[in-house]
Protein backbone atom coordinates (compact mmCIF):
# COMPACT_ATOMS: atom_id res chain seq x y z
CA UNK A 1 0.00 0.00 0.00
CA UNK A 2 1.53 3.56 -0.98
CA UNK A 3 1.83 5.65 1.88
CA UNK A 4 -0.26 8.62 0.07
CA UNK A 5 -3.07 6.59 0.24
CA UNK A 6 -3.16 5.72 3.73
CA UNK A 7 -4.84 9.83 4.47
CA UNK A 8 -7.30 9.15 2.01
CA UNK A 9 -8.44 5.95 3.21
CA UNK A 10 -8.21 7.55 6.65
CA UNK A 11 -10.91 10.21 6.06
CA UNK A 12 -12.87 7.39 4.27
CA UNK A 13 -12.75 5.54 7.05
CA UNK A 14 -13.88 8.56 9.65
CA UNK A 15 -16.73 9.60 7.04
CA UNK A 16 -18.25 6.27 7.39
CA UNK A 17 -18.28 6.27 10.73
CA UNK A 18 -19.26 9.58 11.13
CA UNK A 19 -22.15 8.25 8.90
CA UNK A 20 -22.88 5.97 11.42
CA UNK A 21 -23.42 8.05 14.03
CA UNK A 22 -25.89 10.84 11.89
CA UNK A 23 -28.03 7.48 11.11
CA UNK A 24 -26.78 6.47 7.73
CA UNK A 25 -28.00 2.66 7.56
CA UNK A 26 -25.40 0.42 9.33
CA UNK A 27 -25.42 -2.18 5.83
CA UNK A 28 -24.37 0.77 3.41
CA UNK A 29 -21.66 1.58 5.99
CA UNK A 30 -20.67 -1.63 6.32
CA UNK A 31 -20.15 -1.68 2.35
CA UNK A 32 -18.22 1.66 2.34
CA UNK A 33 -16.00 0.71 5.03
CA UNK A 34 -14.86 -3.39 3.63
CA UNK A 35 -14.92 -1.01 -0.38
CA UNK A 36 -11.47 -0.27 0.60
CA UNK A 37 -10.03 -3.32 1.64
CA UNK A 38 -11.90 -5.30 -1.21
CA UNK A 39 -10.28 -2.94 -3.40
CA UNK A 40 -6.72 -2.84 -2.57
CA UNK A 41 -6.59 -6.94 -1.88
CA UNK A 42 -8.02 -7.53 -5.64
CA UNK A 43 -5.59 -4.97 -6.94
CA UNK A 44 -2.32 -6.57 -5.07
CA UNK A 45 -3.63 -10.23 -6.50
CA UNK A 46 -4.20 -9.00 -9.70
CA UNK A 47 -0.35 -7.61 -9.58
CA UNK A 48 0.67 -11.04 -7.87
CA UNK A 49 -1.09 -13.16 -10.33
CA UNK A 50 0.49 -10.98 -13.19
CA UNK A 51 4.06 -12.05 -11.95
CA UNK A 52 2.67 -15.97 -11.30
CA UNK A 53 0.64 -17.64 -9.32
CA UNK A 54 3.33 -18.20 -6.80
CA UNK A 55 3.03 -14.53 -6.36
CA UNK A 56 -0.41 -14.25 -6.02
CA UNK A 57 -0.06 -17.06 -3.03
CA UNK A 58 2.45 -14.84 -1.08
CA UNK A 59 -0.08 -11.79 -1.44
CA UNK A 60 -2.64 -13.57 0.06
CA UNK A 61 -0.41 -14.35 2.92
CA UNK A 62 1.69 -11.26 3.62
CA UNK A 63 -0.33 -8.14 2.12
CA UNK A 64 -3.93 -9.39 2.64
CA UNK A 65 -3.10 -9.22 6.58
CA UNK A 66 -1.67 -6.11 6.05
CA UNK A 67 -4.59 -4.15 4.20
CA UNK A 68 -6.99 -5.61 6.46
CA UNK A 69 -4.61 -4.33 9.92
CA UNK A 70 -4.01 -0.69 8.17
CA UNK A 71 -7.69 -0.23 7.78
CA UNK A 72 -8.78 -1.49 11.04
CA UNK A 73 -8.87 1.90 12.89
CA UNK A 74 -10.79 4.03 14.98
CA UNK A 75 -12.77 1.51 16.50
CA UNK A 76 -12.99 -0.36 13.10
CA UNK A 77 -12.02 -4.33 12.14
CA UNK A 78 -12.27 -6.19 9.38
CA UNK A 79 -11.02 -9.64 7.41
CA UNK A 80 -12.45 -12.50 5.82
CA UNK A 81 -12.93 -16.26 6.74
CA UNK A 82 -14.26 -18.84 5.54
CA UNK A 83 -15.62 -22.43 6.24
CA UNK A 84 -12.63 -23.94 4.51
CA UNK A 85 -9.93 -22.40 5.52
CA UNK A 86 -6.47 -22.21 4.11
CA UNK A 87 -4.67 -20.22 6.64
CA UNK A 88 -6.10 -21.41 10.08
CA UNK A 89 -5.17 -17.68 11.91
CA UNK A 90 -8.36 -16.25 9.02
CA UNK A 91 -10.90 -17.38 11.76
CA UNK A 92 -13.19 -14.33 12.03
CA UNK A 93 -15.16 -13.66 15.02
CA UNK A 94 -17.62 -15.36 16.27
CA UNK A 95 -20.98 -13.41 15.27
CA UNK A 96 -19.60 -14.27 11.53
CA UNK A 97 -19.97 -18.15 11.95
CA UNK A 98 -23.93 -18.00 12.06
CA UNK A 99 -24.15 -15.74 8.76
CA UNK A 100 -21.65 -17.81 7.23
CA UNK A 101 -23.24 -20.99 7.72
CA UNK A 102 -26.32 -18.93 6.46
CA UNK A 103 -24.63 -18.93 3.68
CA UNK A 104 -23.42 -22.29 3.18
CA UNK A 105 -26.63 -23.60 3.29
CA UNK A 106 -29.02 -21.74 1.04
CA UNK A 107 -27.68 -19.54 -1.47
CA UNK A 108 -30.89 -17.34 -1.84
CA UNK A 109 -29.39 -16.07 2.00
CA UNK A 110 -26.36 -14.86 -0.01
CA UNK A 111 -27.15 -11.34 0.45
CA UNK A 112 -24.79 -8.71 1.77
CA UNK A 113 -25.97 -8.59 6.05
CA UNK A 114 -25.35 -6.75 9.00
CA UNK A 115 -25.89 -7.70 12.61
CA UNK A 116 -25.90 -6.12 16.09
CA UNK A 117 -23.13 -6.85 17.94
CA UNK A 118 -22.14 -6.45 21.77
CA UNK A 119 -21.38 -3.36 23.72
CA UNK A 120 -22.66 -0.97 20.98
CA UNK A 121 -21.05 -2.32 17.77
CA UNK A 122 -22.15 -3.63 14.63
CA UNK A 123 -21.30 -6.52 12.08
CA UNK A 124 -21.10 -6.57 8.15
CA UNK A 125 -20.80 -9.49 5.98
CA UNK A 126 -20.23 -10.01 2.33
CA UNK A 127 -20.12 -13.70 0.78
CA UNK A 128 -17.11 -13.88 -1.41
CA UNK A 129 -17.99 -16.07 -4.63
CA UNK A 130 -15.33 -17.86 -6.68
CA UNK A 131 -14.60 -16.06 -9.67
CA UNK A 132 -12.26 -17.85 -12.85
CA UNK A 133 -9.16 -16.17 -11.60
CA UNK A 134 -9.62 -17.64 -8.40
CA UNK A 135 -9.29 -20.98 -9.84
CA UNK A 136 -5.63 -20.88 -10.25
CA UNK A 137 -4.92 -20.91 -6.22
CA UNK A 138 -8.42 -22.47 -5.57
CA UNK A 139 -9.64 -24.63 -8.27
CA UNK A 140 -9.99 -28.28 -8.59
CA UNK A 141 -6.66 -28.86 -10.46
CA UNK A 142 -3.73 -26.95 -9.52
CA UNK A 143 -0.41 -26.60 -11.01
CA UNK A 144 2.51 -28.85 -10.09
CA UNK A 145 3.81 -25.70 -8.64
CA UNK A 146 1.31 -24.04 -7.09
CA UNK A 147 0.48 -27.25 -5.09
CA UNK A 148 3.57 -27.62 -3.94
CA UNK A 149 4.17 -23.89 -2.35
CA UNK A 150 0.28 -23.85 -1.04
CA UNK A 151 1.26 -27.39 0.86
CA UNK A 152 4.62 -25.48 2.03
CA UNK A 153 3.14 -22.53 3.29
CA UNK A 154 -0.35 -23.76 4.57
CA UNK A 155 0.06 -27.42 5.48
CA UNK A 156 -3.48 -27.37 7.00
CA UNK A 157 -4.74 -25.98 3.63
CA UNK A 158 -8.66 -26.72 2.96
CA UNK A 159 -9.13 -23.99 0.46
CA UNK A 160 -9.06 -25.83 -2.77
CA UNK A 161 -11.72 -27.87 -5.01
CA UNK A 162 -13.81 -24.94 -5.88
CA UNK A 163 -15.84 -23.95 -8.76
CA UNK A 164 -16.85 -21.00 -10.37
CA UNK A 165 -19.99 -19.61 -8.74
CA UNK A 166 -18.99 -21.32 -5.61
CA UNK A 167 -19.13 -19.58 -1.93
CA UNK A 168 -15.46 -19.13 -0.88
CA UNK A 169 -16.37 -17.32 2.36
CA UNK A 170 -17.17 -13.71 3.39
CA UNK A 171 -15.57 -10.64 3.98
CA UNK A 172 -16.49 -8.88 7.40
CA UNK A 173 -16.55 -5.58 9.60
CA UNK A 174 -16.96 -4.79 12.54
CA UNK A 175 -17.60 -0.96 13.40
CA UNK A 176 -19.37 1.12 16.38
CA UNK A 177 -22.56 2.22 15.78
Amino acid sequence: MKMQRIPMLVFLVALAIVGVRAGEPALGTGAQLLAPFKRDLQQALKAGLGEGPEAAINVCKLEAPTIADALSIDGVRMGRTSQRLRNPANGGPEWVAPILQSYSLNAAERQPRTVSIASGRSGYVEPIMVQPICLTCHGERLSPAVSSQLRTAYPQDRATGYKVGDLRGVFWVEFPN
